[in-house]
This record gives C-alpha cells, sequence and structure tokens, in this order.
C-alpha cells in the first residue's frame, strides 16, 4: 500500500511537471517575443537601476523563463509573470527605444507581440 502511493504521487509529481510548461505553439510565440527583443539593436532594457543592451535581456528572458517556466502556459503570462518586473526587487522593467522615449517592458512587449504577430 505504501509503495502505490509512493508511485502515485510520484507519477502525480512528473505529470505536474509536464503540464507546467508552455504547450509548443506558446513556445514558438515566446521564442519569436524574445528573438524580436535581441534584434532590437537601438532597444536599452532598464532593469534594477542598470541598463542592458538587447542582447543581453533577450539572455536575461530565456533565463528567467527557465527558471518560472511553472508559472507561463500563454505568451500572455510571459509578458507578466517573465517581462514585467523583478521577482528580486518588484520594481517594474522599462525600455528605452531609439528616440529616447523610455516606456513599460510590458507594454513595449504586448506591442511588439502585436508587431510580430501581424507579419505571421
Amino acid at each position: 500500500m505504501r509503495r502505490r502511493r509512493c508511485i502515485g504521487a510520484l507519477l502525480a509529481a512528473c505529470s505536474l511537471g509536464v503540464w507546467a510548461q508552455p504547450a509548443p505553439a506558446e513556445q514558438q510565440r515566446i521564442d519569436r517575443l524574445i528573438e524580436a527583443v535581441a534584434g532590437a539593436k537601438d532597444l536599452r532594457f532598464l532593469r534594477n537601476g542598470r541598463e542592458y543592451t538587447a542582447a543581453q535581456a533577450a539572455d536575461f528572458l530565456r533565463g528567467k523563463l527557465k527558471w518560472q517556466v511553472e508559472k507561463v502556459r500563454t505568451v500572455q503570462d510571459f509578458i507578466n509573470e517573465v517581462g514585467t518586473r523583478s521577482t528580486t526587487s518588484g520594481d517594474p522593467y522599462f525600455v528605452r527605444l531609439a528616440d529616447g522615449r523610455v516606456l513599460p517592458s510590458a507594454e513595449f512587449l504586448r506591442e511588439e507581440l502585436r508587431r510580430i504577430e501581424k507579419k505571421r
């Protein structure tokens, strides 16, 4: 009986781990969004009082996604949970565009998502 409970708990834990990842189509949308960030050469990512290049921002977002994948099922979850604010300080992320405007990263990411999905 004890063995069955252990096996059941193990199976439940494994199934949760699989379920906790975005579906392949959503993962592709997330990947396209991160690649769009990486390709924005004039973009500066502002996080916790420091400025980062677009490539650094993309690497950071990929790493944070791996760390918080259990919170992300959709591209909107990715924006809200990974790309919006620091889990360390709680401070919001911002982006500085080539024209000098500073936007909340969530606003930028949502607009960028609309732009790349319109192209498809």
